[in-house]
């Protein structure tokens, strides 16, 4: 796997597959430098946006990727950390005057949480028009004074089901074709992993998770698993409260136990990402290696990372 960072792509002459880690920090907190979570997956000319946290719309800008080049965008769960700059994304990047949309994209991910409130509570579609409703003034003055295309006729929202039992193509067309699964992240119910299958490789993205059996399955001989993590010690020895942690341990997942879903899918590489407390690289990457014999890199936001070749999967590390 190459990796770069701080290049940006030119998506004119860009062939292959590249996965910039936009954002790599977990949220709603400020603990560093990184960009909150987001992850775009590009395929020879054209990208796909996985999350929206904190600092992607000047992410994306700075890797030289374009709205008007953007051919879908997924959501993993709707945590405020991976939506919350869903509107500026939105509003910086529509219109031939920013280089933005002008044609329809897909926005894909969970409906309501049918188990809270009765359902009533917001989910994908209901935050789309949500935004556009709160903008309306916004997109109205410039649709009439810059001759804007219509920003709600360009974003073709499709609420996911309440879960999947098993890896199911959500999304389709002729560069990629996308998997969902559900995956463990109490209390938010529904939250999904998404595996983007190119003719040049796979991506297996985890969203936010605790262990997870589907998401082996989804993951199996993924070429790149890009996986949250979080360091217990670190809250822990800040004195946060007990039910803090506990929600830490139910909801998310060590790097041990991540490099155990990477040996157990036979991933070929894997990325830490979504870091959750603060700890050197070293750290990170020796809690992975000491349950996946494969290849392990702590992200940064802006770092461009290149599968490579197809090499044999990795064994496992005392995984039972």
């Amino acid at each position: 796997m190459h990796c770069h960072s701080n290049d940006p792509l030119d998506l004119g002459t860009h062939r292959g597959l590249t996965v910039v880690t936009l954002g790599v920090a977990a949220g709603p907190a400020i603990r560093g430098p990184e960009n909150g979570i987001a992850t775009a997956i590009v395929v020879d000319d054209r990208f796909y946006l996985v999350d929206f946290g904190l600092g992607c719309t000047r992410a994306a800008h700075e890797a030289g990727l374009r709205g008007q080049r953007l051919a879908g965008m997924f959501i993993t769960h709707l945590h405020s950390d991976h939506v919350a700059e869903l509107p500026s994304y939105l509003l910086f990047n529509w219109g031939r005057p920013v280089e933005g949309l002008e044609s329809p994209v897909p926005v894909i991910g969970p409906g309501p949480d049918t188990g809270r409130a009765d359902g009533s509570l917001a989910g994908s579609r209901e935050l789309v028009d949500s935004i556009l409703k709160a903008f309306s003034y916004d997109l109205d003055i410039r649709i009439q004074d810059e001759g804007r295309p219509e920003l709600g006729r360009l974003l073709e929202v499709m609420e996911l089901e309440d879960s999947f039992d098993a890896p199911t193509v959500v999304f389709e067309d002729s560069h990629v074709r996308v998997h969902a699964t559900s995956v463990d992240h109490p209390p938010v119910h529904p939250a999904y992993a998404y595996r983007f299958e190119t003719a040049h490789g796979s991506v297996t993205i985890s969203g936010d998770t605790t262990f997870s059996p589907a998401l082996i399955e989804l993951a199996r001989e993924t070429d790149l698993l890009v996986h949250e993590a979080v360091n217990i010690d670190f809250y822990r020895g800040k004195g946060f409260s007990g039910a803090f942690l506990n929600h830490q341990l139910q909801s998310h997942t060590t790097p041990a136990d991540a490099g155990r879903v990477a040996a157990l899918s036979g991933a070929r590489q894997l990325v830490l990402s979504h870091l959750a407390g603060r700890a050197e690289d070293s750290w990170w990457t020796a809690q992975a290696a000491s349950t996946y014999a494969g290849p392990v890199t702590v992200a940064k936001s802006g770092m461009a990372l290149r599968p490579g070749a197809r090499a044999a999967a990795q064994p496992s590390k005392d995984v039972e």
